[in-house]
């Protein structure tokens, strides 16, 4: 899973980056309003940890903004400020659960796994992309009824195109995502699993949905049958 957190108190942003990790989470942070909405923008998170008291652009800005921008990564507030009118800002600009300083990490993390978990049932689990389907819980990947017998990482970066269709993703965010800590720093990984995946979908006529984007990455565009 992996982590944003964005507070301005180094000292805590590395306590809890120790606690994530030996967790075996992710960690990026942020110590700026300005600087999380960036990263929320440009990464692909599972959560953010957000403070309210932030310099140059306040907690309940960024997760709004991230809100309108049509982010719908679980957020969790940390503050100080305790009162019920501070609590149901945060809830009202978007934000998905609450925790006041000081607090025990264990709650923390439970927090965390609560509001991934709700999320991700709320998720479709059917992603579709013309005759393609797949189903994340499963593991399967069909055309036209049958099987694609997908590999781990073909499967992986398919199911991360497909769920951000005409999104573009630079090979450096699909490693982050779909290989993150088991990177081995081959320069071409990406380029030679997306030749394995088209492959495998061509005899469907389906290699032409991974789409390259000369200089950048890769995308995924459904065809469209109307």
């Amino acid at each position: 899973m992996k982590i944003l957190l964005i507070e301005d108190n180094r000292d805590l942003v590395q306590v809890l980056s120790e606690g994530f990790a030996e967790n075996g989470f992710t960690v990026d942070s942020a110590y700026d309003g300005i600087e999380g909405l960036n990263k929320i923008r440009n990464s692909d998170f599972d959560c953010i940890v957000l403070d309210i008291m932030l310099p140059e652009m306040d907690g309940y800005e960024v997760v709004e903004k991230a809100r309108e921008e049509g982010k719908d990564i679980p957020v969790i507030m940390l503050t100080a400020k305790d009162s019920i009118e501070d609590r149901v800002e945060g809830l009202n600009k978007g934000a998905d659960d609450y925790l006041v300083k000081p607090f025990d990490f264990r709650e923390l993390v439970a927090r965390i796994n609560a509001v991934t978990r709700r999320r991700s049932e709320l998720k479709r689990p059917i992603l579709n992309c013309g005759q393609l389907m797949m189903d994340p819980i499963a593991r399967e990947c069909k055309a036209e009824g049958v099987i694609i017998p997908l590999r781990r990482r073909e499967f992986d970066i398919l199911e991360l195109l497909m769920r951000y269709e005409n999104q573009v993703f630079t090979r450096e965010r699909i490693i982050a995502h779909v290989w993150r800590k088991e990177y081995d720093g081959t320069s071409n990984v990406v380029d030679v699993h997306v030749k394995y995946l088209r492959d495998k979908l061509r005899p469907f006529n389906l290699d032409i949905v991974v789409v390259t984007v000369r200089g950048v990455g890769y995308k995924v565009t459904c065809p469209n049958y109307e």
